[in-house]
């Protein structure tokens, strides 16, 4: 039997999305982040994806970590693991790869990509 979950299909892009053509900073709409990115062109590049990490709590101090950033160019978040390694402007992605996160703010450098959203977090 199957379990019907609005929590569960809003995470995953039920909430709406936008093309993106082009190397302006995309910015999703109040209340929602970028959940998924589907690649729509060969040779995609990623000048910058911010990640959310409102929700993120450091398990020593409780202090949440908002404001941390992650992938591109950056330190990666240790809420997300140890020994992850920041991803270079330079890695290309395929045609047809979909990558999954939470994003809330996503900049090409190259290429064409369809962005799904899904709704911010709120938890502290």
């Amino acid at each position: 039997m199957g379990f019907n979950s609005t929590e569960v299909a809003y995470g995953f892009g039920q909430m709406g999305s936008a093309y993106l053509g082009d190397t302006d900073i995309f910015t999703p709409p109040t209340g929602k982040v970028v959940v998924a990115i589907t690649i729509l062109q060969s040779g995609t590049t990623f000048q910058a994806l911010t990640g959310d990490t409102s929700g993120y709590v450091d398990g020593t101090t409780g202090a949440n970590l908002a404001g941390s950033t992650a992938f591109i160019q950056t330190t990666a978040v240790g809420a997300n693991g140890t020994n992850a390694d920041n991803l270079a402007n330079t890695v290309v992605f395929p045609l047809g790869l979909t990558i999954y996160g939470r994003w809330t703010s996503v900049d090409l450098a190259t290429g064409r990509a369809i962005l799904y959203f899904g709704p911010s977090n709120t938890r502290n």
